[in-house]
């Protein structure tokens, strides 16, 4: 194009020119300058200004429509990128990073709505930030995004921490200062079917967002928030989509276990109908169930197996036992196995125990309760000499507490069942605190099977007669273990050793006023013999041992003076008598206060702490005096020896 001269009046021609080669806003403003320089007319000069007024005009709206085609351009890009993230976090992460990029800004994130506590989180950032992070809690009042979710309305500040048209809240104003921002945009995140969350974005300088922007960044908040619930709705399609899997998958797994039941139990019945041995029954089972499998009788003896169990611990099996037998249901014992019961209407015929190579499957499992049947049928068909014997050692225990016999036929009785009633017996009579009797009642006969010893239920209460000498150990062990195995209190009482089977019956009568003391005094759940219950143990025992009881209660000050030449026992009756004073004590000794509180100080050594509590200090005081009347009433002996010296200081 020919160059215009500016004087000229085709000069604002040249504006025309200028806008076709897209030149810079500059070089209209010198072809201007130019024009005033060499004294154009003003009507001419008038007529370019105008011109260059149009011409910058036509540029801004020009370079306006190219940033407005621009940004939908990159709406349009992101709305592409968004669609093609099928996971939460990584859509929210483009969100974010599209917001700070498109906007020019220093920091975005979007903060969810939480439902339960009413609050919001933030679950995504993009920006450098310190104190802004994933999972920072938003107060539910004050700050721009609650004003923005509050209005359903883009909201934005210049210069956050000085605006006071918007309520602050001190924790969004502290994270605001600690991560320097200055101007701040919200804007609310929603569908017709639910509210979301806030989009932020944020700038570390004053900033006067322009309406351009904020109507871009709304239109990004509506992609945002339909590609939110599109990923949501994608999520929960998925989630029913699983179930259904996982429904159909089951009901195919029960059809196909219902099969194999069938089959399985078609097979033990044909073996069963054909007269098969247990132990025929027993590998077939095993076979089908690729497991190893054992049955025992009530008393835990080995009937039949397909494989030993040892290396099993038998504490945990003997407890899993008692479970399955007193439930009546499959119970686990370890890693690799399992019990359960096999038991025809009320009777317990023993137990049915699977071991497998590594852990069995459902359908293993599954088979268990029909294989138990197969096999209880089975015992009653051919029940053994072994699953009679525990009904006839009962049956003599209960002979033996009646008496119902001769003693001389009781002990022949007992020696046909391997009981020497020669040897020392005690008696523990056992009753459960609470709960079903059922369990307590096995575990009481595996344990007397144990120890060789008998077990009967007599009126609520479990008998056992055990071989030993040391009935409250007995009877502590039992409580123990027990209540352990039950879960709820067990009492005991016991009384022994004896001898005989004529003192069983006896012996039995004591442990059980031991228990009926036990239970009067409240002391339920701990087990009690007569010498355990002190001078009560005089009233319950049939011969009253005052030799055992003041030993028992005394012994221990008694052997300290005859071993130190102390006089500690009359001190202590000193003591008593004063009204428990150890001044008037020490009148009455005639020694010194100080004396009289170290021999205190040796006796609650020797007798424990707890010798002046009421119940205890009154057993004291009767062992006293019984002492003290055998000795007054024992006749003298010439060859006695001579009392003890007189009282030494210190002792």
């Amino acid at each position: 194009m020919p160059r215009v001269n500016p004087s000229s009046e085709d000069g604002a021609l040249r504006f025309l020119q200028f806008l076709a080669e897209d030149a810079p806003l500059t070089d209209m403003e010198e072809f201007v300058r130019t024009a005033r320089a060499a004294d154009t007319p003003p009507q001419t000069l008038a007529r370019l200004t105008r011109a260059e007024e149009l011409a910058q005009q036509i540029n801004s709206k020009f370079t306006h429509r190219q940033q407005r085609e621009a940004s939908l351009s990159t709406l349009l890009d992101t709305a592409r990128e968004l669609a093609l993230r099928s996971d939460l976090d990584s859509l929210l992460n483009v969100v974010t990073r599209r917001t700070r990029l498109l906007l020019n800004l220093g920091m975005s994130w979007v903060a969810f709505h939480d439902v339960e506590d009413g609050n919001s989180y933030v679950r995504a950032v993009d920006g450098h930030a310190s104190s802004i992070t994933v999972g920072f809690r938003i107060p539910d009042a004050g700050g721009l995004g609650n004003t923005a979710v509050n209005q359903g309305a883009p909201v934005w500040s210049s210069d956050y921490l000085s605006d006071e048209q918007f309520p602050h809240s001190g924790v969004i104003d502290g994270v605001v200062r600690a991560e320097g921002l200055r101007s701040l945009i919200a804007i609310p995140l929603v569908t017709e079917r639910s509210r979301i969350g806030v989009l932020y974005g944020s700038d570390r300088n004053v900033r006067h967002f322009s309406p351009e922007e904020i109507a871009l960044m709304s239109a990004l908040s509506d992609l945002a928030s339909v590609a939110i619930e599109q990923v949501r709705m994608t999520d929960q399609v998925r989630s029913k989509a699983a179930e259904l899997e996982f429904s159909t998958d089951q009901a195919m797994r029960a059809y196909t276990s219902a099969r194999q039941d069938l089959e399985f139990h078609g097979r033990m019945t044909d073996l069963l109908l054909g007269g098969c041995s247990l132990s025929t029954l027993l590998a077939e089972a095993a076979n089908q169930l690729d497991a190893a499998l054992v049955v025992r009788d009530p008393m835990g003896r080995d009937l039949a197996s397909t494989a030993d169990l040892s290396g099993a611990d038998e504490a945990d099996l003997a407890d899993a036992t008692l479970d399955a037998l007193a439930s009546g249901e499959l119970v686990r014992a370890g890693d690799r196995l399992w019990v359960h019961p096999i038991n025809a209407d009320q009777e317990r015929l023993g137990t049915l125990i699977l071991r497998a190579d590594s852990s069995p499957a459902g359908h293993q499992l599954g088979l268990l309760p029909s294989t138990a049947r197969t096999v209880a049928v089975l015992l009653l068909m051919q029940r053994s000499t072994t699953a009679a014997e525990g009904q006839v050692r009962d049956d003599f225990l209960r002979d033996l507490l009646s008496a119902s016999a001769s003693p001389e036929q009781l002990e022949e009785r007992g020696r046909r069942l391997s009981v020497d009633l020669a040897q020392p017996h005690v008696v523990v009579v056992v009753r459960p605190e609470g709960g079903t009797q059922g369990r307590a009642v096995v575990w009481a006969s595996a344990h007397a099977n144990r120890l060789s010893g008998l077990t009967h239920v007599v009126g609520g209460c479990i008998v056992l007669l055990l071989p030993g000498t040391d009935a409250d150990a007995a009877a502590q062990a039992i409580v123990k273990e027990l209540t352990t195995v039950l879960g709820h209190p067990v009492t005991a009482g016991s009384a022994g050793p004896m001898t005989g089977a004529g003192a069983v019956q006896r012996t039995y009568q004591e442990a059980r006023r031991c228990l009926e003391a036990l239970t009067v005094l409240g002391c339920t759940g701990t087990a009690g013999s007569k010498r355990k219950l002190g001078f009560l143990g005089l009233l319950l025992s049939d011969n009253c041992d005052v030799t055992s009881f003041i030993q028992d209660t005394l012994g221990s000050v008694l052997d300290y003076d005859v071993q130190q030449g102390t006089d500690l026992l009359r001190t202590l009756n000193a003591y008593f008598a004063a009204g428990n004073s150890p001044t008037r004590a020490a009148e009455a000794l005639h020694v010194h206060t100080n004396t009289v509180a170290r021999r205190l100080e040796r006796i609650s050594e020797l007798l424990d702490g707890d010798w002046q509590e009421p119940g205890r200090a009154l057993e004291i005081q009767l062992a006293l005096r019984l002492h003290r009347v055998r000795h007054i009433l024992r006749p003298k002996n010439p060859t006695e020896p001579p009392k003890r010296p007189a009282e030494r200081g210190g002792k």
